[in-house]
């Protein structure tokens, strides 16, 4: 059956992707992979699906991508009024009911899922899953998009409570590299997002640096690497 490539580059833009947030002893770590597509065609290889709500609060965004940033500019918005009016930041907990209350409303025109994490003086690290439809589920771990189907298993065995900073992102790691490894619409490099009481730490994981798993092909810079290879590389 022929495809018709120009059906790919008209697609919506889709953020079939893997998104995880979890908590660990003293925060929550957020963690995605960086592949943006239109149908078959990667439109953007190398973009960032967690965003700032305020200082203290995160999201993991999946699905649309149109919907998913809309959605957080009117979280953003409309948290920063909260903030102006109660001269304090926002708890995790208000910031997620704001994005359950907007995908609820318009349950019947957005197609996104959302993970919202943070840190507040109140509860202390807190997940928040938010998928399609708008329900809201308090979890110690959340994972999104369509490489969550292959991580499931994966947590049931690595998930252990009280884990430290460095296990918590370890894991994050390694699940958003495992799916990336399985699911075709996830890819790119891996952003983690470390939030908790000291303040929000970035960190990026390029894909050479990533763990390769079963009869994956190590990186390369260029073609020509593997074509003056002194010894041929089975593909």
């Amino acid at each position: 059956m022929d495809h018709d490539a120009t059906a790919d580059i008209n697609s919506p833009h889709s953020m079939g992707t893997t998104i995880i947030g979890v908590t660990y002893n003293g925060g929550v770590i957020l963690g995605a992979d960086s592949r943006t597509s239109t149908g078959l065609y990667v439109a953007n290889r190398a973009s960032d699906k967690i965003t700032q709500l305020t200082d203290n609060v995160y999201i993991c965004r999946s699905g649309s991508a149109a919907d998913s940033q809309i959605v957080s500019d009117y979280v953003r918005y409309f948290l920063h009024q909260h903030t102006i009016q109660l001269g304090q930041p926002a708890t995790v907990k208000v910031a997620a009911n704001l994005v359950r209350l907007l995908s609820y409303s318009n349950k019947n025109m957005l197609q996104t899922g959302i993970i919202v994490g943070g840190w507040d003086k109140y509860e202390g690290g807190k997940i928040y899953g938010i998928p399609l439809g708008g329900t809201i589920i308090e979890q110690p771990f959340a994972i999104g998009g369509s490489g969550s189907s292959y991580l499931y298993g994966f947590f049931d065995q690595a998930w252990k409570d009280n884990m430290t900073k460095e296990e918590a992102e370890e894991l994050v790691v390694k699940a958003v590299s495992l799916a990336i490894a399985r699911d075709g619409a996830s890819g790119g490099v891996v952003r983690t997002v470390i939030i908790n009481s000291e303040g929000v730490t970035r960190n990026f994981y390029p894909g050479d640096k990533l763990p390769l798993w079963h009869d994956e092909v190590e990186a390369h810079d260029s073609l020509l690497d593997i074509l003056n290879a002194s010894e041929p590389m089975s593909i």
